[in-house]
């Protein structure tokens, strides 16, 4: 990783790495592949935000478009992974199986998963990267701001409209 970056966004991912029960671990894999694989469920969950649902919300697949309606909209880190055409917004822990009974087509993911985060210098715009990346210590999406967007897909005049 960059170590000319922000000493917030440098605390923000030693928070991450702490995820691992060898937080040193997550720091060496950023240093040499740029991507951690964080167990989820200890820290942070993850939700699974398909693509074309995410294209129906934002009302566009244009990336800088759908990057600033997450900074906007979810508040907190989204892991984009445009070869697979999938996003992951990290989300403070929470029941999975009642939030993926509710948001079949955005699953939560959580203990017993895994997710590969990248580097904090990987912000795209090919692979694996930060379509918004962490600010600060703990910084999460909220859960209600993640449930509002699968909402706004949910609307079929929005689905109508692409």
């Amino acid at each position: 990783m960059n170590s000319a970056r922000k000493p917030s966004v440098a605390a923000a991912f030693d928070w991450l790495a702490r995820a691992q029960a060898a937080p040193q671990q997550a720091h060496q894999e950023w240093t040499e592949t740029g991507i951690a694989l964080l167990p989820l469920g200890k820290r942070f969950n993850s939700v699974y935000l398909p693509g074309a649902l995410v294209h129906v919300a934002a009302g566009t697949s244009d990336v800088d478009v759908v990057k600033q309606v997450f900074a906007e909209l979810l508040g907190g880190p989204v892991i984009h992974n445009r070869p697979q055409h999938q996003y992951y917004a990290l989300v403070e822990l929470a029941n999975t199986q009642q939030w993926t009974q509710e948001y079949p087509e955005a699953p939560m993911l959580g203990a017993g998963q895994f997710l590969s985060v990248p580097a904090s210098d990987l912000t795209g715009p090919t692979g694996l990267y930060w379509a918004v990346c962490p600010r600060i210590v703990g910084d999460l999406c909220a859960t209600p701001s993640v449930a509002a967007l699968i909402q706004m897909a949910r609307d079929p005049q929005r689905a109508g409209a692409r």
